[in-house]
């Protein structure tokens, strides 16, 4: 069974907020997303990772930095229902991504990027 929307959206707020809360100050002044309701908790992510929340307009995603919807369904087809899967299983796909090298950083890796950047 599904998580009810507002479930979703609380969920996904908690998870960004704890996330992105690990980054230094200088690497989380914003996060840009589509239009979608698991988002629409976003004021409260604002408040609680001092994060500024932006939306695409609809149809737009070159408005976004990159998209890793591509990858990202090669793991999870659109629709999947996350909570049958474990942190562990997510983890390891997160690491399988940002180990893959992207053209847009150079042909570094998401994580060498994000070391350049970390103390």
């Amino acid at each position: 069974m599904g998580l009810r929307s507002r479930d979703t959206e609380l969920n996904v707020r908690d998870a960004i907020t704890r996330t992105i809360i690990t980054l230094p100050q200088e690497l989380r002044r914003s996060l840009t997303w589509d239009q979608g309701a698991e988002m629409a908790q976003q004021d409260r992510l604002k408040i609680d990772a001092g994060v500024q929340v932006y939306f695409c307009d609809p149809q737009s995603p070159w408005q976004r930095g990159t998209n890793e919807n591509t990858l990202l369904r090669r793991y999870f087809p659109k629709g999947t229902d996350l909570s049958v899967h474990s942190v562990h299983e997510i983890a390891a796909v997160a690491a399988a991504l940002n180990a893959r090298p992207r053209k847009t950083l150079g042909w570094k890796t998401p994580a060498e990027a994000l070391d350049e950047w970390l103390p």
